[in-house]
């Protein structure tokens, strides 16, 4: 398999009660590599460029004040299949379906206050990197 990078939020659930720690060592057991990682208050404008997606889904506002409601760290992750990978280690969007051992499992408040987001594909993976960071603040 070949290492690729995948793109991870912390949401403010997790940042409201100090778990980017125990989080992020969750990504790192299971072989992801942190290569870049910010944390911010996102903007109104970002929460709704970044889920723009989603703008025609009936929980987007909601999902923008959530994404804004608090810090959360914006990582850049390596490692071999990486967004498979990560997608493992985050569990299930519902936390009620993750299983035992997954970020979700142990950390998520509800359905929406799940704690992390992870890229879903290769390709969405860059598109999300590219729309936090630039290229030289990735380092390997």
């Amino acid at each position: 398999m070949a290492v690729t990078r995948t793109f991870s939020i912390i949401k403010p659930d997790a940042t409201r009660r100090n778990l980017t720690g125990a989080i992020t060592k969750m990504l790192e057991d299971a072989g992801l590599r942190v290569v870049a990682s910010r944390r911010i208050h996102m903007s109104r404008d970002q929460a709704e460029g970044f889920y723009a997606v989603h703008k025609e889904r009936p929980f987007f506002n909601d999902l923008c004040t959530f994404m804004t409601s608090g810090p959360v760290v914006v990582q850049v992750l390596e490692g071999e299949d990486a967004v498979k990978r990560n997608r493992e280690v985050m569990g299930a969007t519902n936390p009620a379906d993750a299983a035992e051992g997954t970020i979700r499992k142990s950390y998520a408040e509800s359905i929406e206050a799940n704690s992390v987001h992870g890229s879903d594909s290769d390709e969405n993976a860059k598109i999300e990197i590219d729309f936090f960071f630039e290229p030289d603040e990735i380092v390997g």
